[in-house]
């Protein structure tokens, strides 16, 4: 372990000397959109129908995207990290609950990624799962060790290869004309809508790991969230699209019947490398938000391999409820910090604990977890974000009023 934290040392040092460009963040966040997880979910949506299905994916995906954009800005704007951002609304011990529940989550996703990855890709060329699975394990880990700014050469090639193919595999979806039937489970309109909200609030808290480093934060964040609205939402009309065209609903299966054969193999190779790279790096920096002894990126191998574990020996069928659980935990948190910052510039980072906020997001997750039980046609996130919001706003002022 001596030498690999000595290798990451120096990396680490060499990659705070730079800033990223636009061009860099938006390469990221198009490798973070191509990706299984995103055709997966969007295959959900088959059941509602081209149109509705387009209409959920639109209105969640803005929603999401709004949020996704304004956490990167608080991160951006102040040269932190998500989770460290958190810490200026919580207070530095009060915030320590949300990098552990996002260590928690990003595990869970990377097992989800490498898992979905293996499972496609077996049905492509079949050699096992478990082989896979640590194929692509390995090539996260050398990916997270080319690091997020030294990578421009080698992101360019990929991603181009990676836009190249999402192209091919749209007009094999769509080349006979999207199928008018509705197939699959039945999933309400809100449902959906939350769906499509969950997957770029699932990268909230990871956006300010990326613009804290960019030469033009604000710039990069509404870079970043337009770029990753439009290659998600076009994953998710993939895969829609493929379980419409294809009467389909398994992503591995989809696969194959679209005859791509080895792009589809690349295809899964490269979207799932690139997606949990981000899952894996950013897992590192929130665990140096627990511990500035914490090696990030030695933190971020063991994400990957815990990650890759998992994939191999449990079964990942809790996927809706994954998302579920991530937009109960992240939507009110970010409902604290957009009140919090925006409005009242708090900076709570040298308090131990800020109550307040604290008890507010626990009641806008109280909240989401009840919402849950209703269907609302916009999704559960952005009522439940509103009502956070409008409690923050009203218990700051209170709290000011009674301590001037």
């Amino acid at each position: 372990m001596g030498f690999l934290s000595i290798f990451i040392s120096k990396e680490v040092g060499q990659m705070e000397k730079k800033k990223t460009s636009l061009i860099t963040n938006a390469m990221i966040w198009f490798g973070a959109g191509v990706s299984i997880s995103e055709i997966l979910t969007g295959t959900y949506f088959a059941s509602l129908g081209f149109g509705k299905g387009m209409a959920a994916i639109l209105i969640g995906h803005i929603i999401g995207c709004v949020l996704f954009c304004l956490a990167g800005i608080i991160g951006g704007k102040n040269g932190k990290s998500s989770m460290e951002s958190a810490k200026m609304s919580f207070g530095g011990k009060g915030a320590l609950i949300f990098p552990v529940l996002n260590i928690v989550q990003l595990v869970g996703w990377t097992s989800v990624m490498i898992s979905s990855g293996a499972a496609a890709a077996e049905n492509v060329y079949a050699i096992g799962m478990s082989v896979w699975s640590i194929i692509i394990g390995v090539l996260v880990i050398v990916w997270l060790f080319v690091g997020a700014k030294n990578v421009n050469a080698v992101n360019t090639i990929a991603l181009s290869l990676l836009f190249v193919l999402t192209i091919i595999l749209s007009f094999v979806v769509f080349r006979g004309g999207v199928s008018t039937l509705v197939s699959g489970e039945a999933i309400t309109f809100g449902a959906a809508v939350e769906m499509a909200v969950a997957m770029p609030l699932s990268w909230l808290p990871l956006i300010s790991d990326y613009t804290k480093e960019a030469e033009k934060p604000v710039k990069a964040s509404v870079v970043s969230s337009v770029v990753y609205f439009i290659i998600s939402c076009w994953m998710y009309v993939i895969g829609m699209g493929m379980a419409l065209f294809t009467n389909e609903t398994d992503i591995a299966v989809i696969m194959v019947k679209a005859g791509l054969g080895i792009a589809g193999l690349i295809i899964v190779i490269f979207a799932t490398v690139t997606t949990t790279f981000l899952d894996v790096y950013s897992a590192g920096i929130s665990s140096g938000s627990l511990s500035n002894k914490i090696n990030q990126q030695a933190a971020a191998v063991i994400v990957c391999i815990i990650g890759t574990i998992l994939a191999i020996f449990t079964q990942t069928n809790y996927f809706e409820s994954f998302l579920y659980f991530i937009g109960s935990v992240f939507a009110p948190m970010i409902a604290v910090q957009i009140v919090d910052w925006f409005i009242f510039k708090n900076d709570s980072s040298d308090k131990g604990v800020n109550i307040i906020n604290l008890v507010v997001w626990a009641v806008g997750f109280v909240l989401y977890r009840i919402s849950m039980n209703f269907d609302i046609i916009l999704g559960n996130t952005f009522p439940v974000m509103l009502i956070t919001g409008i409690i923050c706003f009203i218990a700051n002022k209170v709290w000011r009023s009674k301590n001037v």
